[in-house]
């Protein structure tokens, strides 16, 4: 692991450059099986947000695709194609719009949207099924940062988001595989204690959900079918929205694609990436 910027990454391969950009429910350890097979044909950097998994805390106001652009210019990588998670498809999508001449390709996995509006039942759920694991009175104190963190209210919250995305609405934490689910729970133990321990922070970013159709870069979409209704509607939009993305639905598949089904998703983006540099 090596730092630039505050930004802990790693870099395998040679070739042309692979950024993965990882879940808000996880940090760069989601990518294990895609960065060691893509390393084969490709220059593969893998990185944890600003605030994030090793990175340094987020101080202020920080834009995340600003830093992923800001990782391509400390890396010297003139192009890349980037391949984003949950809200790391967003900032992916993002430094697309804002430089598309830096890069070549984009692959969306049950991506988030910048700006989008969530439809009320989804609100509904994640009160139901997260928020209400931790009092409300302490979930109020810890967003202000004006508690001592209990370790027993992070791993209620974490088992709680694991369960309704990384799992699924519908299904249980038997449902994956258990190493699948202890990863995901770990990553998610360090989303919240760092959330909830560290500096208050304002994230600023774009709102693309309105210029898709002015994506330039060859766009795969890939959506999970079990993960909660309002996130698979974005893929929707997405593989609507942008001219000539291509879509695949991977069944009995939650949130974290790229954990949960590593083979399929790792030969999904070997056989994308591989026609898009075949010219």
């Amino acid at each position: 692991m090596a730092k630039v910027n505050g930004l802990a990454y790693e870099e395998a391969g040679s070739g042309p450059a692979v950024v993965l950009v990882h879940a808000g429910v996880g940090d760069r350890r989601m990518w294990e099986h895609q960065f060691a097979a893509l390393s084969r044909r490709y220059r593969v950097i893998r990185y944890d947000w600003r605030g994030r998994g090793e990175s340094d805390d987020a101080t202020g106001e920080v834009t995340h695709y600003r830093d992923l652009l800001g990782l391509l210019d400390a890396l010297d990588v003139r192009r890349a194609a980037l391949v984003g998670c949950s809200m790391g498809g967003s900032y992916a999508l993002e430094a697309a719009l804002a430089e598309p001449d830096r890069v070549s390709a984009l692959a969306l996995i049950s991506s988030g949207l910048s700006g989008h509006e969530w439809p009320p039942e989804f609100h509904a759920l994640v009160a139901e099924r997260v928020h209400g694991c931790v009092p409300e009175e302490r979930l109020r104190r810890y967003a202000l940062g004006d508690a001592e963190v209990d370790p027993a209210d992070v791993a209620a919250m974490a088992e709680a988001q694991g369960r309704l995305t990384v799992v699924g609405p519908d299904r249980d934490p038997a449902d994956l595989d258990p190493r699948v689910w202890r990863l995901a729970l770990d990553m998610l133990r360090l989303v919240f204690r760092r959330e909830w321990s560290g500096p208050r922070v304002l994230e600023r970013h774009s709102s693309p959900g309105s210029r898709l159709g002015e994506v330039a870069a060859p766009t795969l979409v890939i959506n999970g079918l079990s993960d909660v209704p309002a996130i698979q509607a974005v893929s929707d939009l997405l593989s609507a929205g942008i001219p000539g993305a291509r879509r695949i639905d991977l069944p009995d598949t939650g949130h974290l694609p790229p954990v949960e089904r590593a083979a399929e998703v790792t030969e999904a983006l070997t056989r994308f990436l591989a026609a898009e540099h075949s010219g």
